[in-house]
């Protein structure tokens, strides 16, 4: 069979497919990385959830400590007592705020990770 002299061979050139994404998965990783509008959604739900946990442990911080200055005002000649609250009842409740609040933290950090790699 001859060739026919109006067919010829013609050579596309492109971008080639599913070079940014080998599995046809949607990956939230890479919308963090390409620094998109849902990949800026995602780093900001977490920072969020970082900062209601960081003003929640202020809160009561506020609510523990704040207090304190009056209620000694209020007590007549209570300077042994005032060492004692301020020596020994205070610093438990602090260590289980801290506590919560690493706990928090973590798990918040361990939630994003597992969002972000498919888990």
């Amino acid at each position: 069979m001859p060739q026919d002299p109006t067919e010829r061979r013609v050579v596309v050139t492109g971008i080639p497919r599913r070079t940014r994404r080998t599995s046809g998965r949607y990956r939230p990783r890479t919308e963090i990385d390409e620094q998109t509008t849902l990949g800026h959604t995602y780093v900001r739900s977490l920072m969020r959830s970082q900062l209601r946990a960081g003003l929640t442990v202020f809160a009561v911080l506020v609510l523990l400590v704040g207090p304190l200055p009056l209620v000694f005002a209020w007590m007549p000649d209570g300077a042994s007592l005032e060492w004692a609250v301020l020596g020994f009842c205070l610093y438990p409740p602090l260590v289980l705020l801290a506590a919560w609040y690493v706990r928090r933290a973590e798990r918040n950090e361990k939630d994003f990770v597992r969002l972000v790699e498919d888990r």
